[in-house]
């Protein structure tokens, strides 16, 4: 489905080069002229590399920040493909054998780390952690030095959520981008986030042509950025040397999926940010449909939200008037010991560091307000109403109402948009530069438009 990409385009470049004249307060590296990196399918949501087999390579290049500066960072990338930040979200089926052959093209020994998974081989045989002549664990993993070759397996035995993360000097390695998402579906179950009934998140409708509705599985990994550590080993690998504290560690910098706002918005390949593919946007339609999965027969969410925290902080992510349902904390489904559902309602997710959640949302029509059935109170004339830049110019859902003169609104459809953010408010900024952060939007489309709209469902 065509949406907003080109007006989002508009805003999204404005308002980085807005950002971009507060100054360049860090001090980084130029991004390199062959950053070029061919765009992920269009659109919002999860863009899987799927499996289960995966050749990766470690690779470092640039990425955009959305004050203006650049940050060094490393990142795990196909083989022979391009650099991204964060690295790419692997997806298989439950019960397949996974294996994951790593290159190391960086001048360090790294690693990958699986939480989650039982029974991890390297090269063969049970990974475990690596000690130094002293006797100290130097990686938590089976590592490979610079220019050799590891092959990773497992049996993907319970579908979850995960993170896949560096192993070897995680302090450094995994706070310079070495970590991804893993994704594992229920065997038979590609529409369901567990093998459990209330884990759904992909309906029907037989209304809609084709009987598709509400498809949507979206990401939300959380990260964070010190620039003077990305600086410290941009300087190492260029031969240098760095007086760096580890000690002094504190980031400047939030991101979710690899960007901050309002680049976060933006399509999922957009072409100004050729190192972070991944858009943050959801995307839904009302849920006021009947459904015989579900028990009582009305199906209660559209998507589900995979939150990922891979930084050193608790992330109160923060959807603006919209509970979720948890049902999936850590790759494990919130059920009792005789499977009975145990998920829970709630507002705020707090992720703590390493965590992943599983949340399903939707958004309802309670009121079902429209045009022929109008809010009970006085819609002020335009002349007296602020216009936000993502308002429709009417309250109803599907309506493009009148506008100012010269108003330009980025709404196509007459959707509504609904802000979401890290509530650590002082997360949600660059270095100091507020609503700049982990902050995304929920956008309600009508079910249908009549006459048909282009860009429009």
């Amino acid at each position: 489905m065509q949406r907003f990409t080109s007006h989002r385009r508009r805003f999204v470049i404005a308002a980085a080069v807005a950002l971009s004249a507060v100054g360049m307060i860090g001090v980084t590296g130029v991004p390199s002229a062959s950053a070029t990196v061919p765009p992920a399918p269009g659109g919002v949501g999860v863009v899987c590399t799927d499996g289960p087999t995966f050749n990766l390579e470690t690779a470092k290049d640039y990425i955009t920040l959305p004050d203006g500066n650049t940050a060094y960072m490393y990142g795990y990338k196909i083989a022979g493909g391009h650099f991204q930040h964060p690295s790419p979200v692997l997806c298989v089926n439950q019960n397949q054998q996974v294996t994951i052959t790593l290159k190391n093209t960086l001048s360090r020994a790294v690693s990958i780390m699986f939480p989650g998974q039982h029974d991890v081989m390297a090269n063969g045989l049970p990974a475990n952690p690596e000690v130094d002549g002293g006797g100290v664990v130097s990686s938590l993993t089976n590592s490979v030095a610079p220019g050799g070759t590891i092959t990773y397996s497992f049996v993907a035995d319970h579908p979850g959520t995960f993170l896949y993360e560096s192993g070897t000097d995680g302090d450094v390695q995994v706070r310079m981008g070495l970590f991804g998402a893993l994704i594992v579906r229920p065997a038979g179950h590609a529409d369901y986030v567990y093998g459990t009934a209330d884990s759904q998140f992909t309906t029907t409708d037989n209304s809609r042509p084709g009987g598709a509705y509400n498809d949507e599985d979206f990401l939300v990994l959380l990260s964070e950025i010190d620039p003077y550590l990305n600086q410290a080993i941009e300087k190492q690998d260029a031969g240098g040397t760095s007086n760096y504290n580890l000690d002094n560690y504190h980031p400047r910098y939030w991101l979710v999926n690899g960007r901050g706002f309002p680049d976060s918005i933006a399509d999922n390949g957009a072409s100004w940010l050729p190192n972070q593919p991944y858009g943050a946007l959801a995307e839904v339609r009302p849920q006021t449909f009947s459904s015989p999965n579900v028990p009582g027969g009305v199906h209660q969410y559209g998507g589900v939200a995979r939150y990922l925290n891979v930084g050193t902080e608790t992330y109160p992510f923060h959807p603006h008037g919209n509970n979720g349902r948890v049902v999936g904390r850590d790759g494990q489904p919130v059920v009792g010991p005789t499977g009975q559902d145990l998920s829970y309602e709630k507002f705020a997710i707090d992720i703590g560091p390493g965590q992943t959640y599983d949340v399903l949302f939707s958004w309802h029509d309670a009121e079902n307000y429209s045009e022929a059935n109008p809010v009970p109170v006085v819609v002020p004339q335009v002349a007296n109403q602020v216009f936000g830049m993502f308002y429709s110019g009417s309250p109803y859902l599907g309506v493009n109402g009148a506008q100012p003169p010269g108003n330009q609104s980025l709404n196509q459809c007459g959707e509504y948009y609904i802000i979401s953010h890290n509530h650590a408010l002082y997360q949600i900024t660059s270095w100091g530069v507020n609503m700049t952060g982990p902050i995304t939007y929920m956008r309600i489309d009508p079910a249908h438009t009549s006459p048909a709209k282009p860009g429009c469902p």
